[in-house]
């Protein structure tokens, strides 16, 4: 049974916002009591600035792939909202111009990219927000804090023309999970979701849509308001049942 127990003073930090789950999350948390913070590498996204005036989000610059970055954004977050309580990574590092490569064709510098904005970030972030979480006093129950990793399939998947995300991934799901089997015992709960689906986002219509694969039709695309709602279960589950890998997928996926 979950711990609905429920604190204005949890502050979440969303690393990698944009219109899709990191938007989704941040008005959840909101509406649940949190502070939110969110980090890009350009934190004047419109999605950003329409969330900081919605509901009050703390915007930030960070380059995730960098540690000095990751460092100050940290130190920033805890000054200004207090040390975060719920840190989700929410980067995947794929770019347009390495999808779908095959792999004789794929530019070294590109798959050097993807890596770095994917799984070392993942690492980064997940560093800085252990140093912290295990610097604070545990609340009631013992739970410092919750990591959370989105994932794709490719974490246990690896599709053809896909080499650069498929490394990428699996080593986010190695991260993860040596993670969850270090910091699980001194109370903090780390997660794993992998989203194997489209994520349709929400669109000024109220439509839902994904860039590549169309418009939501049925629920046949993983809707990012519910993965939001599966994030906040995760940090406020009792820790007798944390779960650690998570894959979320729509009723009509092929898998």
């Amino acid at each position: 049974m979950a711990d609905t127990t429920k604190s204005v003073q949890d502050v979440a930090l969303i690393v990698g916002g944009g219109p899709g789950i990191s938007a989704s999350c941040a008005r959840l948390f909101a509406r649940e009591g949190m502070n939110v913070a969110l980090a890009a590498r350009n934190p004047d996204k419109e999605v950003l600035i329409k969330l900081e005036n919605e509901i009050g989000a703390r915007r930030y610059a960070c380059d995730a792939a960098e540690p000095a970055s990751v460092d100050a954004l940290f130190t920033s977050v805890k000054a200004e909202l207090g040390p975060p309580r719920l840190v989700v990574h929410n980067i995947d590092g794929r770019m347009r111009d390495i999808f779908r490569k095959e792999i004789v064709e794929a530019d070294p510098a590109l798959v050097k990219q993807v890596i770095m904005n994917s799984a070392y970030s993942a690492f980064l972030v997940g560093q800085a927000a252990a140093k912290s979480m295990l610097e604070a006093e545990s609340e009631k129950g013992g739970h410092r804090g919750t990591i959370i990793f989105t994932n794709a399939s490719a974490a246990f998947k690896g599709y053809p023309k896909s080499g650069a995300f498929a490394m990428a991934c699996r080593a986010k799901f190695g991260l993860a999970e040596s993670m969850a089997r270090e910091l699980m015992p001194q109370g903090i709960h780390v997660a794993h979701v992998p989203i194997d689906a489209a994520i349709g986002w929400t669109q000024e219509d109220g439509s839902r849509a994904h860039w590549l694969a169309g418009e939501s039709v049925d629920d046949n695309m993983a809707d990012p308001d519910q993965i939001a709602a599966m994030y906040l279960h995760l940090h406020r589950q009792h820790r007798s049942t944390w779960a650690f890998d998570v894959v979320l997928r729509p009723w009509v996926e092929n898998w």
